[in-house]
């Protein structure tokens, strides 16, 4: 058992499972949006294969990254970030790569039956996922390297997952109400990568990895962090405009998390400690998204 435990460890490390948020809060927004909006019963079969499909897409996107990271030389023995498993040798790059395939198969699979609940729109999200999260650090024109990271995941982590649950729940869009949890989830999964990024600059500057962070320093990263981190909020004010105002109150309560988070941020430099705040980011994204949910469904003034 004991064994079995430590050939583990190497596969948990490279899963990345503290960021696997940005994964679960979009699926958990959606239940809400479709709980709030939709005439049609919530199916928690299909929210949980929902959520099991876009857990194997970043996955495997974490994979792909590990190795192709390696491959190109950003992942060196002065990384500040946690351990990479290519790098460091614990698992070899074709291994993990053999396992990103497995589990972008495992993703489709997973979204056969979320295809025939939502249709065509959901086949399409899917299969955007899936090619995105490949090409996000590998292929011709690795996303990640060309200052797009961002991008991706507002749209892939956002708008792609949010829409997509509400397809699969509700058979419609629900916009514009997705439209605006969308953007305030992949915001802040956003985020996520801005903190990442900002702590990694100057390796990334070295190998010519062209994020946001690396093209404008320190400053502008810090910046960048505390729009990323403060917008979801402001955003959030519309739901009172919808009919919902707890969906813009209750979230209100992470707003301790996010100060002191930004703050954070503000008065170190670029260093190990930014995993930490790695780790307050993932979680103000899924308290946010919780509580926003929750806010969702509880009574408000109709449908707006």
């Amino acid at each position: 058992m004991t064994q079995t435990i430590r050939s583990m460890k190497p596969w948990l490390l490279a899963v990345r499972p503290k960021t696997l948020t940005a994964s679960v809060a979009p699926v958990t927004i959606g239940v809400g949006l479709a709980a709030a909006f939709s005439e049609t019963a919530v199916r928690p079969a299909l929210a949980v294969l929902a959520l099991l499909s876009a857990t194997c897409i970043q996955i495997a996107t974490n994979l792909v990254n590990d190795a192709a990271d390696f491959k190109r030389g950003a992942d060196t023995a002065e990384r500040l970030g946690p351990m990479r498993v290519t790098a460091s040798g614990l698992l070899a790059g074709r291994h993990v790569m053999f396992a990103a395939a497995a589990f972008f198969a495992l993703a489709a699979a997973l979204g056969i039956p979320l295809v025939v609940a939502g249709g065509v729109p959901v086949l399409v999200i899917g299969l955007l996922s899936i090619v995105a999260g490949y090409a996000y650090t590998t292929g011709p024109y690795p996303l990640a390297y060309v200052g797009l990271g961002e991008v991706f995941v507002i749209l892939f982590f956002g708008f792609a997952a949010v829409k997509g649950m509400a397809y699969v729940l509700a058979g419609e869009s629900l916009s514009p109400f997705a439209e605006l949890a969308s953007f305030q989830v992949g915001v802040h999964a956003a985020a996520l990568l801005a903190v990442n990024n900002c702590r990694d600059l100057d390796g990334d500057r070295k190998v010519a990895k062209r994020t946001l962070a690396a093209r404008g320093g320190p400053r502008f990263a810090r910046v960048e962090i505390a729009v990323l981190v403060g917008l979801p909020y402001l955003a959030g004010a519309a739901w009172i405009a919808a009919g919902r105002p707890f969906a813009a109150l209750l979230p209100l309560l992470t707003l301790p998390l996010a100060v002191r988070l930004v703050s954070g941020v503000w008065r170190e430099p670029p260093s190990r400690r930014f995993n930490a705040f790695l780790a307050q980011t993932a979680l103000l994204q899924m308290l946010f998204a919780a509580l926003t949910a929750i806010g969702l469904v509880l009574p408000g003034v109709g449908r707006g």
